[in-house]
């Protein structure tokens, strides 16, 4: 993370990188907050800062100066080019940046690190259950949490139910990461770090800033903020001084 000192602790600073709305939030409109990945962040207590959908013309590290966190967003046809996200998250883990992927997001984190993708789960895995559902927007589904995940510590163990749907998931799970979800048919939802290692790192398969979003959602945006203001506590909180 960035080291910003400061008296009192300030507002994380995250980077967006990748669309930062859904396309069909207007028809499907009913959250508790406007749409956006933005929005989300801002009720989440962290000052968002909007990359747009190319990659930057200079160097990731240049674009992530005094940034303390990353949110990884893409969707269908409008998600940034996997190299660009592939090559962006590998800085962020060469920066020790926490990283919140989404959709696209997620899949980029799994390949950045050696792992594959089913591209079309109707072709290559029939016996899965239906993900997508055309022409509608806004369908949700069950997904079980795994024990022990940081899901399951926003949203506790076992079923839940998210806005997801998509064509493409997860396929071979990269070794850096671990399962945090899966749906009830066993396809990858949701990705994580483990515990031990220094760089946090979340991804998960649905939208959680669009206009159907539950309650629920914004905790996933909370706790990505919590723990970069944990980070900026440590940081901006002046040494102990030793007793005479």
């Amino acid at each position: 993370m960035g080291s910003r000192m400061s008296a009192t602790v300030e507002l994380p600073r995250i980077a967006v990188f990748g669309p930062e709305s859904y396309f069909s939030d207007r028809k499907h409109g009913s959250g508790l907050w406007a749409a956006g990945i933005r929005s989300a962040l801002q009720v989440a207590e962290s000052e968002p800062i909007l990359l747009g959908e190319v990659a930057p013309s200079g160097t990731w590290e240049n674009a992530f100066k005094g940034i303390d966190g990353v949110v990884l967003a893409g969707y269908d046809a409008k998600a940034p080019k996997a190299i660009d996200l592939e090559e962006c998250i590998l800085t962020c883990r060469k920066m020790r940046l926490p990283v919140l992927a989404i959709d696209h997001g997620m899949h980029a984190m799994n390949t950045a690190f050696g792992g594959s993708l089913f591209t079309d789960i109707a072709v290559e895995a029939p016996e899965a259950l239906q993900h997508r559902h055309p022409p509608e927007r806004g369908l949700r589904h069950s997904l079980n949490v795994r024990n022990e995940s940081r899901l399951a510590r926003l949203f506790g163990e076992g079923e839940v139910i998210v806005n997801s749907e998509h064509r493409r998931t997860v396929g071979r799970l990269a070794r850096a990461f671990r399962i945090g979800a899966t749906a009830l048919d066993g396809m990858i939802e949701a990705i994580e770090t483990a515990p031990e290692d220094p760089w946090w790192a979340l991804g998960i398969q649905w939208q959680p800033a669009c206009a159907t979003s539950s309650g629920l959602d914004i905790q996933i945006f909370r706790c990505m903020v919590d723990f970069l203001k944990a980070g900026l506590q440590k940081v901006s909180s002046p040494p102990m001084r030793k007793a005479a």
